[in-house]
């Protein structure tokens, strides 16, 4: 019988503790589990229901615009990298048919971002709370993550710091994401999924679903297995960025979200993925003690920038 695969389930707040071993335990499990299947799940992470509950209302009040009105926050000129992207339009890498979704981004919210030269946010105007609850969440994942990298950073025998000028004012993504509900479902296109299955580009993804079923990821066996967080808990999964940096010892894992039955798909899904990048400029070079003659390095050098560049050609957007 096959290894059964684990994903390990952690509190966030044991990392936040004072207690050492309740520390290091957090550490050694979230890393062990990002070493074997590139996911976790994270409770007592600090994201209320309320807040919660306020940005899928504020979601959903966009997703049920006319098209007419919601494609004026469309702008193909900066690569789907703010505002919204419409259904059908962006197609994993590898594939041919494009997922079924549509979704809406909110980027760095930072006085000083625009040193980095990030495109400015974009706020629908028909939905005036959008942006007010959009800048909370994303600066609540943004702490949140940055609170995973130093345990990340301790679990490699990095400083705990060793990510913090890395990911400060950094590229991060706040994605709105929307399943749109299908009521023919022989109108899908042949082949067409919710997700295909795919990797992330960036450091690490914090996903908080208004309805979790359909997400599921990849063994290293090959197998398919589901990822059914709580509805109070989040996953975390590591990116291409972070595998790349670490010369494959954190697993990047090809996930994706499968269509459900054909009355489910009757109803919307509702899901808030936050990709958490490092600015541009940072060197995604494989750390040199995770190079040794039993693991040869495995990636090129390149830097966050020029990766993030390449991957979105390849997504479509770009």
């Amino acid at each position: 019988m096959p290894h059964q695969v684990t994903i390990a389930t952690v509190d966030y707040l044991d990392f936040l503790s004072n207690d050492p071993t309740k520390r290091q335990n957090f550490i050694d499990a979230l890393g062990n589990s990002f070493c074997q299947i590139g996911f976790a799940i994270v409770s007592n992470h600090g994201l209320t229901e309320s807040l919660k509950n306020q940005l899928f209302q504020a979601t959903e009040t966009f997703f049920n615009l006319p098209e007419k009105v919601k494609s004026h926050y469309e702008i193909p000129e900066i690569a789907g990298q703010r505002g919204y992207v419409g259904r059908y339009k962006e197609t994993v890498k590898g594939h041919k048919i494009a997922d079924m979704k549509e979704f809406y981004h909110i980027g760095q919210v930072a006085d000083d971002s625009q040193q980095h030269h990030y495109p400015a946010n974009i706020w629908p105007k028909e939905v005036p709370e959008f942006q007010n609850i959009g800048i909370k969440m994303y600066q609540r994942f943004e702490a949140i993550g940055a609170d995973l990298l130093r345990a990340i950073a301790l679990y490699l025998n990095l400083d705990e710091t060793y990510f913090n000028d890395k990911i400060k004012h950094g590229n991060s993504i706040l994605r709105l994401l929307h399943y749109f509900a299908v009521e023919d479902t022989n109108e899908i296109p042949t082949g067409s999924l919710r997700a295909a299955a795919h990797e992330d580009i960036n450091l690490i993804t914090l996903l908080m679903g208004a309805s979790a079923e359909g997400l599921q990821a990849k063994t290293k066996l090959g197998a398919w297995i589901d990822v059914n967080p709580k509805p109070d808990q989040i996953v975390v999964n590591i990116g291409d960025m972070l595998q790349w940096l670490t010369n494959g010892k954190l697993v990047s894992t090809s996930h994706r979200v499968v269509n459900p039955s054909h009355e489910l798909m009757k109803k919307p899904r509702y899901s808030t993925p936050f990709f958490l990048h490092p600015v541009a400029s940072m060197d995604l070079s494989p750390l040199p003690q995770t190079i040794s003659s039993d693991h040869p390095k495995q990636f090129e050098n390149t830097t966050a920038g020029a990766y993030l560049d390449q991957r979105l050609r390849e997504l479509g957007l770009k």
